[in-house]
């Protein structure tokens, strides 16, 4: 699957057995694309029939630890979701991340001059509505009613960057009719959960992505 220079080669899950869906799944700013968060998430979601696309953006790549800007890191998920559809015509195309490819999966299925084909939906884990270190309000969400395909936002009760109730009030706020959101019990923004939770890791990493491939199962539409 060959793509530009502007990504490193990207990393493949492919289910053993029937495939019927295909995620680009983008990772967050402070890790890449052979995390263990995005590792173990996308070996999760290929056991269950998902075949997952995991990259580097251009300044992970690089050895960067600035992230690029907005455009730069669309051109890289855009360039990396039309190689891939190129490869798999024949399934549903997802788009994804953690955190900030979350954040980019949205904006690359709100923008209408991107090169790709129409989007099943969008899934975000941990959408960094507001950084608890930013000194001034962000925009997060203005781009969010311009979206072409449903969303599915998955968020930790415990999330610094926003909470469920906060991530849903704010779609609301802008506009955002296809949306779900999922709360994650006692999680962090990183999914960790303390153990006094009711849950164990383990348990409560399975509970949401088993979520996460009931909600593409029903936005599944073959193109």
């Amino acid at each position: 699957m060959p793509v530009s220079s502007l990504v490193s080669a990207p990393l493949e899950y492919a289910p053993d057995g029937d495939c019927w869906a295909t995620l680009v799944f983008a990772h967050g700013a402070g890790a890449g694309r052979q995390h263990a968060f995005m590792v173990q998430t996308a070996a999760a979601l290929a056991a269950q029939g998902v075949a997952v696309t995991l990259f580097d953006f251009p300044y992970m790549a690089e050895g960067r630890r600035l992230p690029d800007r907005m455009p730069r890191l669309i051109s890289a998920f855009v360039d990396v979701a039309g190689a891939v559809h190129e490869a798999r015509q024949s399934l549903p195309l997802f788009a994804g991340g953690k955190s900030l490819g979350g954040r980019v999966a949205t904006h690359v299925a709100a923008d209408l001059h991107a090169a790709l084909p129409s989007l099943a939906g969008v899934v975000a884990l941990g959408y960094p509505l507001r950084p608890p270190s930013a000194r001034r309000p962000q925009d997060r969400t203005s781009h969010l009613p311009h979206l072409t395909a449903p969303l599915l936002i998955v968020q930790g009760t415990r999330d610094a960057f926003g909470g469920p109730d906060s991530v849903a009030a704010a779609l609301t706020e802008a506009g955002v009719s296809r949306s779900t959101v999922i709360p994650v019990a006692d999680a962090d923004h990183s999914f960790r959960v303390p153990v006094r939770s009711t849950r164990t890791q383990d348990e409560s990493d399975a509970v949401w992505q088993q979520a996460v491939v009931a909600w593409m199962r029903a936005h599944a539409v073959r193109p």
